[in-house]
């Protein structure tokens, strides 16, 4: 059975260098959970169109699980241009990772 994803808010923070780290997420129900770690991030296919996408390894409980970070050029400059703090990632569903 294939992972389900769904998609999540996320508070992120950027690092001096520019490089943005999510650092907690609130899922479908509400609960929040906080990122322990980010143990890998690189670039990886986006599921749109011209768009860019990142892929964060995280570890939240001691459960790891990929995050992705998908935006077109519009939504990039946004980020810069936006004082909000919280985007909207994709990441795999838990019960397929043994539950946060």
């Amino acid at each position: 059975m294939g992972s389900r994803k769904v998609y999540v808010a996320v508070r992120d923070d950027f690092r001096d260098d520019g490089v943005m780290l999510p650092r907690e997420i609130t899922w479908e129900d509400g609960k929040r959970y906080e990122i322990d770690r980010v143990t890998d991030i690189r670039q990886a296919p986006s599921m749109k169109a011209g768009g860019q996408g990142d892929r964060y390894t995280i570890v939240i409980r001691g459960h790891q699980s990929y995050l992705f970070f998908e935006c077109t050029i519009d939504e990039v400059i946004g980020l810069f241009t936006s004082p909000k703090r919280e985007e909207i990632y994709l990441i795999e569903h838990p019960k397929t990772l043994g539950g946060f």
